[in-house]
């Protein structure tokens, strides 16, 4: 074993066996390596066990990679623990939704060049050891941010535990990482809390006219509190210079509608508009138009499955799904993205099958 090499050989040990922690777990024995289990609640460990994901840590064994997934607010401590207590080639990441942060926390000590911080952008608005799963990372991104202390080869290696885990390695530094997730995660989850706040105590007959788009809004705002105000919090000032871009544009439409200024509300939706076009496709490739075939859908067991079962019969690649129900009827209404030029094509081909669409 040596923590110099690029080959991931294990053991690789887990501190921290929620969401996160145990899923990376998980991905390492699905690819066949040896895995370690440590977590200030033996209940976590235990349940991690339980599921596959490893087995204890003892005091005998020495990990190749340690990985740190604990709350934000003890990443510093985490990580210098972990490099403290851990043998000399032992390589330690960490994956944190903040970066520079924990770099600071870990500046001076002896072995920082054995850590390297890292962040896989997936998870989910659920939490511990039971909401895991091998293939959450898979296809996904996952940030590299290596300080300016680390060696080449403790990168090499924790670019090697993303692979194995099925995601796609991404280098920046630990600053750029921040700013760029305070405004593809950090803001935007902020922003779908805030909207979400709007429901809190509305009345009942306003709620009834919920539809998929308050849910595509507000879903993120489902998180735990707890964990996202110790992310937020933890990149306060990358956060606090983009809120202050959304409250000027703000105030520009409050403006606008205040003085019915339909061009310069116009003005504002269209640099919405451009900002959901900047989004990457898929797998990181170019945006391509898209457009939604809407198919009623009877609540009865099986339905969905039928569906899914036709439309891929129909040779059409489905690229996303969003199901809305109808409060007054037993039916529901789900939407079918896929590439502009061959909807009609799907359209088509669901109509044939008995299916009811929506123009």
């Amino acid at each position: 074993m040596s923590g110099t090499s690029a080959r991931l050989a294990g053991p690789v040990e887990i501190v921290g066996t929620g969401l996160i922690g145990t899923s990376i777990a998980l991905a390492c024995r699905r690819a066949g390596l040896e895995v370690l289990l440590t977590d200030r609640d033996p209940d976590h460990v235990r349940t991690a066990t339980g599921l596959g994901a490893g087995r204890p840590r003892t005091d005998d064994d020495e990990p190749q990679l340690v990985v740190v997934a604990v709350p934000p607010d003890a990443l510093g401590k985490a990580i210098r623990d972990a490099l403290d207590t851990a043998g000399p080639e032992t390589v330690v990441t960490d994956v944190g939704s903040v970066k520079a942060a924990p770099l600071d926390a870990v500046a001076g000590h002896p072995a920082v060049s054995r850590y390297v911080g890292s962040h896989p952008m997936a998870g989910t608005e659920h939490s511990g050891p039971l909401t895991a799963n091998a293939e959450l990372f898979d296809g996904r991104p996952w940030a590299v941010t290596p300080g300016p202390d680390a060696t080449a080869s403790a990168a090499r290696l924790v670019e090697a535990l993303v692979v194995l885990c099925g995601a796609v390695p991404v280098r920046l530094s630990p600053y750029e990482h921040d700013r760029a997730v305070a405004r593809t995660s950090h803001v935007p989850h902020l922003m779908a809390s805030l909207v979400a706040g709007t429901l809190a105590g509305a009345p009942a007959d306003h709620l009834a006219l919920s539809g998929t788009g308050v849910r595509d809004v507000t879903r993120v705002a489902g998180g735990d509190p707890r964990l996202y105000s110790q992310i937020i919090g933890g990149n306060a000032a990358a956060v606090a210079a983009l809120l202050t871009e959304v409250r000027e544009r703000l105030d520009l439409a409050l403006e606008a509608i205040a003085g019915d200024d339909r061009a310069g509300l116009e003005s504002l939706l269209a640099y919405g508009q451009a900002g959901t076009r900047a989004i990457p496709g898929k797998h990181g490739a170019a945006p391509q138009e898209m457009a939604a075939v809407r198919v009623a859908l009877p609540d009865q067991p099986g339905g969905l499955a039928r569906l899914f079962a036709d439309a891929g019969a129909s040779g059409v690649n489905i690229e996303d799904v969003r199901i809305d129900h109808d409060p007054g009827r037993p039916v529901g209404q789900v939407e079918i993205d896929v590439v502009a030029d061959r909807a009609e094509e799907l359209r088509v081909a669901l109509e044939s099958k008995g299916w009811v669409t929506h123009r």
